[in-house]
């Protein structure tokens, strides 16, 4: 259960690096009660070619997201195709919603690396599809803070009981999630939501590992403080408090997904920004938009004329 500090409130305990959390079949896995709080999960299953596995929803609704590859689902009788694609720097993806309580057979035949984001629900809402080409694409920010969100499953977009997901995709050497803000409170402004981020990391032009940081802070009432180093398929979770920015080191562009959801019966995203970094916003209005944006492949990719995902 959270408390009213939430769960943990240092680094080691909210910043989960690639491999501490794998569990079964499962390359990395979140549920409530390892993060120590209510309602969001997220478990990353990795299949080889021709895999299949099982997946019981039970309490939570769930959204499947290809990574890398393709996937068949079978679920309440209805059979899902994703094309899914070639990693996540390749564009939006199509995904499959699946409803609490329900039975579900994947199987790929390609192999592939997939997302099942998770929240508690309270309704039995039907399994669907959702194209690719339904994915409304956000450019967001300016100059160094530009970055692309691709809303697959937010609220207003996509019809759930309670998730909320979505992908930020920062060009290297910009910021994201910046101004830092905060949806801890339940109020005209504000709507409480648990956030997990999962970070990818675009490799160096030979391979070389990338990085970047990712900052949260709290309130003399609700402390919290994490400064991050992230690597590719690291975890940070935000339970409460400030976060941002998600900074991404020059050469390496960042991938995060984000999955959310909370208490209030309301399905929202609303936010407030720091008062100390909320000016940020009207600089805005004077600078151009990354031409790299929007971000079908990772820029260096891009600048060289490859397609290499």
């Amino acid at each position: 259960m959270t408390t009213a500090a939430g769960p943990t409130s240092g680094t080691s305990t909210l910043h989960l690096p690639a491999g501490t959390t794998a569990a079964g079949p499962y390359a990395l896995e979140v549920t409530p009660g390892s993060a120590g709080w209510e309602h969001s999960s997220l478990r990353i299953l990795e299949l080889p070619a021709g895999g299949r596995h099982t997946v019981e929803t039970g309490p939570d609704e769930v959204v499947v997201v290809p990574l890398t590859g393709g996937l068949v689902l079978v679920c309440d009788g209805e059979t899902l195709t994703l094309t899914g694609r070639r990693g996540v720097f390749a564009g939006p993806t199509d995904f499959a919603y699946l409803p609490r309580d329900a039975t579900a057979e994947l199987s790929s035949p390609g192999g592939g690396r997939f997302a099942l984001c998770g929240a508690r629900a309270r309704r039995r809402l039907p399994v669907r599809y959702g194209p690719a080409s339904g994915v409304p694409v956000e450019l967001r920010g300016a100059g160094r803070c530009s970055r692309q969100v691709n809303n697959f499953a937010t609220a207003g977009v996509f019809e759930a009981d309670s998730i909320i997901a979505c992908e930020v995709i920062t060009p290297g050497g910009n910021w994201s999630s910046y101004p830092p803000h905060k949806h801890d409170e339940t109020s005209a402004a504000e709507t409480e939501l648990e956030e997990i981020y999962y970070f990818e990391v675009a490799p160096g032009p030979e391979g070389q590992p990338g990085l970047a940081y990712h900052r949260v802070y709290g309130t003399p009432e609700r402390p919290i403080d994490v400064l991050a180093e992230v690597r590719d398929r690291d975890v940070v979770l935000v339970p409460h408090g400030w976060h941002g920015p998600s900074i991404a080191a020059p050469g390496h562009d960042l991938y995060y997904l984000n999955v959310m959801a909370g208490p209030g019966p309301e399905r929202a995203w609303r936010i407030v920004d720091d008062p100390a970094h909320a000016w940020i916003r009207d600089t805005w209005t004077d600078d151009d938009l990354d031409p790299r944006l929007p971000l079908h492949a990772p820029a260096r990719a891009q600048q060289n004329g490859a397609t290499r995902p």
